[in-house]
């Protein structure tokens, strides 16, 4: 026994274990609207009502970005990013909305090449049902198939017609709905257009609408978030007894004069 120690046992005291906070959360199914194929984005979680916020109310505009190549299913539209924002809640159910779009970094920085001139532009849009969105366009000088010059460069004022054709095409295109936007987006019809366009001033290729945000949403109903997700609602219409009200004769109740 070593020298100055004591034979007396000493209880080991028990740390307590901490509670994992994922057990009290609530969980949601998120679903995007039915133009694409797979619905169902995931899950989310959220604290249970308690005495601040009630769980509709923290899931209220709540984000989500998810891939074009998982919505499709299509692998080869990876690098296209959708974000979704929550605009109604029923049961365990997240209905969500379109709310922006946006390229990869790692694809934006694959087009970029050396020895040609890189063309943007910028509009703000308003939809028919009333969003205004501001879409972001890129594109990229294309060569000749017989070239030899190495660089392909285009003037400045073939830039800003290039611009200014982007700019009107992409205003014309806009001139619909926030759904049919969308799957223009998805298409990829707008930027085909542009490029079709803008052959006769400068060859283009690699034509992107880059980055699309919605910058303001007017006051949207449930039954149209609804219907976006593919559920019909008919309104009730009101039915009520009909009453026959009598029709006061007039100078009915004057007196005769004497």
């Amino acid at each position: 026994m070593t020298i100055g120690k004591s034979n007396r046992q000493f209880r080991k005291k028990g740390r307590k274990q901490k509670a994992d906070p994922f057990l009290k959360k609530v969980w949601y199914d998120v679903k995007a609207p039915n133009i694409f194929r797979e619905t169902q984005i995931g899950k989310t979680c959220v604290n249970p009502t308690g005495g601040g916020k009630t769980s509709e109310q923290q899931l209220d505009k709540r984000m989500f970005e998810v891939s074009l190549g998982d919505l499709n299913k299509d692998e080869r539209k990876s690098y296209m990013q959708f974000k979704f924002r929550v605009e109604h809640v029923s049961g365990t159910n997240c209905f969500t909305n379109f709310y922006g779009m946006r390229l990869t970094n790692d694809k934006v920085q694959s087009l970029v090449v050396k020895y040609h001139t890189l063309i943007e532009a910028v509009v703000n849009v308003k939809t028919t049902d009333g969003y205004t969105v501001r879409i972001f366009c890129i594109g990229f000088t294309k060569k000749d198939r017989n070239q030899v010059k190495k660089t392909c460069y285009a003037q400045s004022s073939q830039v800003r017609e290039i611009r200014r054709r982007m700019v009107n095409i992409m205003i014309k295109e806009s001139n619909c709905t926030l759904k049919e936007l969308t799957l223009k987006l998805i298409s990829e019809s707008v930027p085909k257009e542009i490029t079709k366009q803008c052959q006769s001033v400068f060859p283009l290729q690699n034509v992107y609408l880059r980055k699309m945000k919605v910058l303001k949403t007017p006051k949207v109903d449930v039954d149209t978030i609804l219907k976006l997700h593919g559920f019909e609602t008919k309104k009730k219409k009101e039915t009520g007894k009909k009453v026959n009200r009598k029709k006061k004769k007039k100078g009915g109740n004057k007196k005769k004069k004497n």
